[in-house]
């Protein structure tokens, strides 16, 4: 299998334990962090997702214009926009970026940031309605004439797109969600499947369960894997641990973080958050601090789980090496993004990648991308 790194971008430097400084969109910051993750080898970057942040693809048009090689994946949440319309206007800016276009369905998780963009749709409403609209996507993506659809969430009379991606008539997708009907879903549609990084045996236990959900749909192959980390490295173990602590004591001592991730996540009774996602986090968390060989939880028991916040600690063969682990249960794809999210990607271009390709070559002989 081929391997993948993909790190994350956006308009202005922000982290749980960075603040923001400036406006929202930094077009400086954004140029410099876009080279800094070219540079540093990576394949791809994230561009999230919110209510009120930056619209995704014009941010990636920003950093393409800056670019030569580094792909980006685009988050996009269905019900915000007619499919039509986001088919075209992905497949636009993959034709201007020559095939560097991926985008990463969101269905939710979060109904307070939902509502604020009038969607009031239930969990199981908001799946049909993403499943539908990945088929339309594709449909539009791939049909030479014009076709009519008719389905539960939209409708459709004699579409056509003269648009076709650069890429073939196909953007990759990518799809996260740890529920049954993320599952479901997913494992029907997805080409790349994101999970946020749990321990070992957590993290087989869903990509069985995904493949189970493909082969249900018919599918002769499962989608690929990506799980997402926050490395935090170190020149030795005692000063990636030392790095750790301050890293989580920063965390506490604000309350849950001084970025905007950190209010991210829906809570339900008792404090819970309403993301199944998050509940798997926390979950891992609370059956101790450290799981396998270098998967720390604290970060994430620490903001209530908002987001991928687990960390791997150690030095950059350790953590190498446990990106290797899970190279080794089918993992093809890694997201890892730091707390400092600029000099983080350089250092892990400089220190981390090249081991971890070395380290998953060595394991599985595959091809390592870059």
């Amino acid at each position: 299998m081929t391997i993948e790194f993909l790190g994350m971008i956006g308009t202005h430097e922000v982290s749980e334990v960075h603040a923001r400084t400036g406006p929202f969109i930094q077009p400086d910051f954004v140029e410099r962090i876009t080279h800094a993750h070219e540079d540093a080898g990576f394949d791809k970057v994230l561009i999230g997702y919110g209510s009120s942040t930056a619209e995704g693809t014009q941010v990636a048009a920003w950093a393409a214009a800056r670019s030569d090689r580094l792909q980006f994946l685009i988050a996009h949440r269905p019900g915000v926009t007619f499919p039509t319309l986001a088919a075209r206007t992905f497949a636009t800016l993959d034709q201007f970026s020559q095939g560097r276009v991926n985008v990463h369905i969101v269905t939710g998780g979060v109904p307070a940031d939902l509502r604020r963009e009038g969607d009031f749709a239930d969990k199981d409403a908001r799946y049909a309605r993403t499943d539908e609209y990945i088929t339309l996507l594709r449909r539009a993506w791939e049909s030479e004439v014009p076709f009519d659809h008719s389905g539960p969430g939209y409708r459709l009379d004699g579409f056509r797109s003269e648009v076709r991606p650069w890429q073939d008539r196909r953007i990759p997708i990518y799809f996260g969600g740890s529920s049954a009907a993320a599952y479901r879903v997913g494992g029907s549609q997805a080409d790349t499947y994101m999970l946020w990084g749990e321990p070992l045996a957590e993290t087989r236990q869903q990509i069985e369960s995904v493949r189970a959900a493909a082969a249900a749909a018919g599918r002769a192959q499962a989608p690929a894997f990506s799980v997402s980390f926050r490395p935090i490295l170190g020149a030795t173990e005692d000063e990636a641990w030392e790095r750790a602590h301050r890293v989580l004591a920063t965390i506490q001592d604000s309350g849950g973080g001084l970025g905007a991730f950190v209010s991210s996540t829906a809570l339900v009774g008792g404090g819970r958050p309403a993301s199944v996602a998050s509940q798997r986090l926390l979950a891992a968390a609370a059956k101790g601090d450290l799981h396998d060989r270098a998967l720390w939880t604290p970060t994430a028991a620490a903001t209530n789980a908002s987001g991928n916040t687990t960390a791997l600690v150690g030095t950059p063969e350790t953590v190498a090496e446990a990106i290797a682990d899970y190279a080794e249960l089918g993992v093809s794809a890694f997201l890892i993004r730091g707390y400092e999210p600029l000099a983080d990607a350089v250092e892990y271009g400089r220190e981390l990648l090249p081991r971890a390709r070395a380290a998953i070559d060595a394991r599985l002989g595959t091809t390592a991308t870059a």
